[in-house]
């Protein structure tokens, strides 16, 4: 399994993401994840609270396909107030770092009017690509 991220001169430079990542391996498609509990309660009054509970879910998936943080080859973030998303971009880095560390697969960020749960203020769906004896 190899994952190559891409980040050509012509574009500008990429900051907390990559342009594109080149990956062999398996495939793991991880459904949205967001800030809720064993319950499916929604917690955390704030986007970076929601934004590190969801993440940690979708890396707890994750795992439990065989996969660790560096297999993430792409994200969305779904957030209910893009510019709230943006003005604590600090501290979800922070977050990213503590939870992941300092590569970044391909991501987009898209605002959106609302997600499944009214409560949710964050949510995020990616791919990994991991090896087959990882499973």
């Amino acid at each position: 399994m190899t994952i190559e991220p891409v980040n050509p001169p012509e574009l500008a430079k990429p900051s907390g993401f990559s342009h594109a990542v080149i990956a062999t391996g398996r495939v793991v498609f991880l459904a949205g994840q967001t800030a809720i509990d064993q319950s499916g309660a929604v917690i955390g009054s704030d986007v970076v609270a929601q934004f590190e509970l969801a993440l940690s879910n979708l890396l707890t998936a994750l795992r439990a396909a065989g996969g660790a943080p560096g297999h993430l080859t792409s994200l969305t973030i779904y957030a209910t107030d893009l510019e709230d998303y943006r003005a604590h971009g600090k501290e979800i880095g922070e977050v990213w770092r503590r939870l992941i560390g300092r590569g970044y697969p391909a991501m987009a960020a898209i605002g959106i009017s609302r997600l499944w749960d009214a409560a949710a203020l964050v949510e995020i769906q990616g791919f990994a690509v991991i090896e087959a004896q990882n499973r």
